[in-house]
């Protein structure tokens, strides 16, 4: 018999998830959620925005600016309100928002007629938090490790009570790497470390976007010498900008295509006046692919900090898609992953791999077509599945 499910967002709504072209690990769960139940995996199905405060959801409501939820009889969005625009950074005060937060989803999920539903939650805050007492089974996914995420500095103690309480409460666990699911036991290591079941969930692809022919590279990008080289991603605090302008440097025939959002361009300014770095917008993703698939080669240029190790870079899985050789520093959840990822100790040390990585060349298309089906979302989120749903439900092998 199908189970009802209920599922939260972190810290983005679904409109949030649509404008970013559903691309982060989140918004493919619920895509994955929303394609098991169209196939009877799964009940009725809820879906949860964090908190908003009631002045912003007025303003959208008001402009009729967010994309519609694909409502239907068994699937409904929840959208929670309050005055506060942004959680306290005092665990005691979270927890009083917080059982306010489950309050409010007992009651949406009471009104949609779900009973005992299996709650994924990718927010550390509402799994370690909100009681969920109501619910048949509690999993918290998570996509970073946000006790060392430097923009979330404010609300470190809060995650660092969330993740023991989580450790303390045998609830089931699943994060994109090995390291998260670590954290967050050791953060109960007065209980013995973590109670509760898990499993590492890796990032992965969609292979909607990457098999089929590859489309034309845009026109800045044809028109950039080759060999190039591209990183995607935010380029904030965790890009190392020295290891690049050495790389640069060292390799000033190398066109090297930075591209992404950059949400304080002091990250990225000493790197402006390079004549072979060209900073390029972020794009959308039938852009983003068709540059990959056109690259001769791919960076993973990450400085080595406790929230890069913790990671599991969706864009290396997206490289690997593309076919294209990865230079990448050398972090934990990117080694074993096969010889089209050359690793070094750091960016400046691409210098010395880009002739091997060239000389890679491009993935035979089987072998990249291969890399695509074996690592789709929805073959990722069976760990994820079988261990948020009841023993015994219809879980596609996909």
């Amino acid at each position: 018999m199908p189970v009802d499910a209920v599922f939260t967002f972190s810290y983005e709504t679904y409109a949030d998830a649509r404008a970013r072209e559903m691309m982060r690990p989140p918004d493919r769960i619920l895509e994955t959620l929303i394609a098991e139940q169209d196939e009877g995996g799964i009940g009725r199905l809820l879906v949860a925005n964090p908190f908003r405060s009631v002045v912003t959801v007025a303003a959208h409501r008001l402009l009729r600016d967010q994309p519609a939820f694909p409502a239907t009889d068994v699937r409904q969005l929840f959208e929670p309100m309050r005055l506060a625009r942004s959680d306290a950074a005092d665990p005691a005060e979270v927890a009083r928002q917080y059982a306010a937060y489950d309050r409010a989803l007992r009651r949406a999920a009471a009104r949609f007629g779900l009973e005992r539903p299996a709650v994924i939650t990718t927010n550390p805050v509402i799994a370690g938090f909100a009681p969920l007492a109501w619910a048949g089974s509690v999993t918290y996914f998570g996509r970073d490790d946000w006790l060392t995420t430097p923009a979330k500095r404010r609300w470190w103690p809060v995650y660092a009570e969330a993740y023991a309480r989580i450790a303390r409460s045998g609830i089931a666990v699943t994060a994109v790497s090995r390291q998260i699911i670590d954290r967050i036991a050791a953060s109960g290591v007065d209980a013995g470390g973590l109670r509760g079941a898990s499993a590492v969930v890796p990032n992965g692809v969609d292979p909607r976007e990457w098999l089929g022919p590859a489309a034309a590279p845009p026109a800045w990008f044809a028109a950039l010498p080759a060999p190039r080289a591209v990183h995607v991603g935010t380029l904030d605090t965790r890009i190392d900008v020295e290891g690049i302008a050495a790389l640069a440097a060292a390799r000033p025939e190398l066109s090297i295509v930075l591209l992404g959002s950059v949400p304080d361009e002091r990250d990225v300014a000493p790197l402006r006046p390079v004549p072979n770095i060209t900073i390029a917008p972020h794009v959308g993703r039938a852009e983003l692919v068709a540059v990959l698939r056109a690259t001769e080669i791919t960076l993973l240029a990450h400085r080595r900090t406790p929230l890069t190790e913790a990671m599991s870079p969706l864009k290396l899985y997206e490289y690997l898609a593309a076919g294209a050789p990865v230079l990448a520093v050398d972090l934990p959840p990117v080694r074993g992953l096969g010889p089209r990822v050359l690793l070094t100790e750091d960016v400046a040390g691409f210098a010395g791999a880009t002739d091997a990585a060239l000389a890679l060349g491009r993935a035979p298309e089987s072998d990249r077509e291969r890399f695509v089906d074996d690592n789709s979302w929805r073959s990722r989120h069976r760990a994820l599945l079988e261990l948020a749903l009841p023993a015994g439900a219809n879980i596609s092998p996909r």
